[in-house]
Order: C-alpha cells, then structure tokens, then sequence
C-alpha cells in the first residue's frame, strides 16, 4: 500500500501577556490538539498533544524499533514504517528506557495485545534497587491506566498451574524459575549454564477469550537453547524444583492453556498496550515526584535536575491522553526537573502522569514533521519504542 501523504504544521499564535508565554495550538486532526509553548522564565519549549481517547477513529499503538524485540531506530522512523504499511500516523512520541547497546527496552511491552515481554522486576540497571517501574496501559475499550504492573501468568497442563515469572527474559540469577519464550525473542531460547534446565515445545492451538492454547510437541529437552517453534513458544524450567517436574509432566500431544497478564490487574482482562516508564510523577493530581527516589529508585541525578524530558498521562475522567515533550540543553530551554514536570502535567489537564524515557532520546513528531528540537548533536536518536497516535479510516 503506498504511503500517505503527511502535510506540513499550520500553526495559529497567540500570547498569554499575563505570563509572558507564547502559544502556537493546531487542530491536527479532529479529537486531537497540539500546542507549542515558549515560556522565556524557564526557559521553556514545551510540545504538548491532547488526543481524545472516546474516538473510535483513533487508536494509541505501541511501537517497536524495527518490529523485533532489540534494536533501535528513530521514532520518526517507526512512524515511518507504519505510514508505509498504510497507517494514517498523526503523531509519535519516544517511549521506555532502554539498554544503548542492544536496544531493549526495561519494562513490560504489549503490542497490540501480544506480550513482547513480561518481568515481575523491571531490566534495568540505572535504579538505586530492584523494584518494578511504572507503565502504562491500555485496555481493549481505549481506557487508560497508570501503575506499577508486573507479569501475573500460568500454564496449565492436567489441572496444574505452573506460574511462569518471565516472558522472553531469562530470569537468571535465581535458584529457581520459569519463563515462556515466543518467536519474538529470536529462533531459540537462551543458553543457562548455572542450572539446570527442562524445556517443553509448545505449537500453538488457538486462544479463549484471553487464554492461550498450545498443544505440546515432541519430547521434553533436558537442556537450555532448544528451538522456538514459529507457530508456538518454548515454557522453560530452571533449578531442581517442582516447576521442573510439572513441566516433565507436560506429554507430547497435551493441552496446555496459557494466560498472560497483570497484577494489579485491569478490569477488561489483559492489556492490548504496556509500555513502560521511570517513574510515576502525578497520583490522582498530586504531585509524587518527590517520593520515587524510595518507591521506584529513581537518582537524584533523573530527579532533581533539568533534562530534556518526554511524559505521558491522561485526564481525570480518562477521556483525554496527553503526551508531551520539554526541549532541554539549549539556552532557549533548560529542560525539568520532575518536580517542574509533573507541575506542568496537571497544568495541562493530567491527573495521572509519568516520565518516559528523556535527554537526548526526547522525540515528538507530529504529521511527519519533528517539532521538537533533540539534544543530541547528531540530531534524532535512536530508541527502543514509541508510541504512535494512529487515524483510522
């Protein structure tokens, strides 16, 4: 399908003389506003969308670089490709930290309800401690959600529920543990020298309602890095417990049901979007910065100074998502703290809020155009994710 043809920015000024502010708004598209406004007493260079989550017509995808669970590639890129399948991309937005050699992103990632990957403590290793950072959700009805969510899965096989802790992430490090590896992580699982390990092929059967089913195939490997079915995933046991015996248990032609979701958990059942951020910055429009460096380990370092920053967050009534972006760096803007961010959030209209990843991969574009200015020298940088504002037609 060709592309579709992105038209350039009309923007329409006006001053806010009280506050010394300027303020350019468009309506980019209908349920959908941006606004660029300059505050010279930060300085500031806030970019700011308000999309309307009660449109059928638009949708908030969740996009990986490259379509493959590492790597990197500009947001602009990602919007691109999109756009080249025959998406009508209204905007995109950067999305979760990731590792800048491999591209992988830290948290929990849904795409379009399909689990990329799931933890139980977030993959990072910036945090002053181990915990899990916060994300945020979408739901098969468009309503949004912000907390700290963590993988809540099972595998069932002759009445017996096996709790699995990760998908496509090797929870290595622990005396004992499961995962379930998809297609998505790569052509097999991955090596674990450090213990023991059981294997079980699964080829997939179909789904109800949220729950996956697979049938087992062939016999259990008794050792790590066995092949991922392309139509299926691989349930992997680690140590010498009795999740390893429950798996060993799994025959060959066996249904095994699988149900992939969060805790706390969502009122529709699994999330169709999970993207992560660090950290959580409004409660019910109160201002929690302040709290995160002992709730999520967030460093006095991303905390308390000025940065380039990217947050997203919604309304109070959860009808509006609001995505923005604060240039940094630069002597015509300084960037935020948390603190100046989340006071910013509420002021346009957030009640729920959080920081996305920020500094030079800060990144916002709108109708194919980037209206934001990147820290970086180099220009635009390559992230992990983002996530894009999609017109359907």
């Amino acid at each position: 399908m060709k592309a579709r043809v992105l038209f350039a920015l009309l923007l329409v000024p006006f001053a806010l003389h009280a506050q010394g502010d300027t303020v350019a708004t468009q309506h980019v598209a209908p349920g959908i506003t941006y606004r660029h406004i300059v505050e010279p007493k930060g300085p500031f260079e806030i970019h700011v969308l308000h999309v309307s989550l009660q449109r059928a017509d638009l949708e908030i995808r969740h996009a990986r670089a490259h379509d493959q669970l590492k790597g990197r590639e500009t947001t602009s890129g990602m919007a691109k490709r999109a756009v080249d399948g025959g998406a009508h991309v209204v905007a995109a937005i950067n999305g979760d930290f990731f590792n800048l050699a491999t591209g992988e992103n830290e948290n929990n990632q849904v795409i379009a309800g399909e689990w990329w990957k799931g933890l139980k403590v977030t993959d990072s290793p910036s945090d002053m401690f181990d915990n899990v950072h916060v994300q945020l959700a979408i739901d098969r009805a468009g309503r949004p959600a912000i907390d700290r969510f963590i993988l809540d899965a099972h595998a069932w096989a002759h009445e017996k529920a096996t709790p699995i802790l990760t998908v496509n992430f090797n929870p290595s490090g622990r005396s004992e543990g499961t995962a379930l590896y998809t297609p998505r992580f790569g052509p097999s699982a991955p090596r674990d020298s450090a213990r023991k390990t059981v294997e079980a092929a699964l080829t997939t059967a179909g789904r109800r309602g949220d729950t996956l089913l697979f049938v087992r195939l062939g016999p259990v490997s008794q050792t790590s890095g066995s092949a991922i079915p392309v139509d299926g995933a691989v349930l992997a046991a680690y140590g010498a417990g009795s999740r390893m015996q429950e798996v060993l248990a799994m025959q060959p032609g066996d249904t095994v049901r699988v149900l992939l979701g969060t805790l706390p958990k969502l009122s529709s059942g699994a999330p169709v979007t999970l993207i992560g951020g660090w950290p959580r910055i409004l409660r019910d429009g109160v201002d929690v910065s302040a709290d995160e460096p002992t709730v999520e380990g967030a460093t006095s370092h991303l905390a308390e100074q000025r940065h380039p920053r990217t947050a997203v967050g919604f309304s109070q009534d959860s009808t509006t998502l609001i995505l923005l972006t604060v240039d940094g760096r630069s002597e015509s803007s300084g960037g935020m703290t948390l603190g100046e961010l989340a006071r910013h959030m509420r002021n346009l209209g957030a009640w729920q809020a959080m920081n996305l990843d920020g500094g030079g991969s800060t990144t916002l574009i709108v109708n194919g155009v980037l209206v934001n200015k990147p820290s970086d020298a180099a220009g635009e940088r390559a992230v992990g994710n983002a996530l894009l504002v999609i017109r359907k037609e």
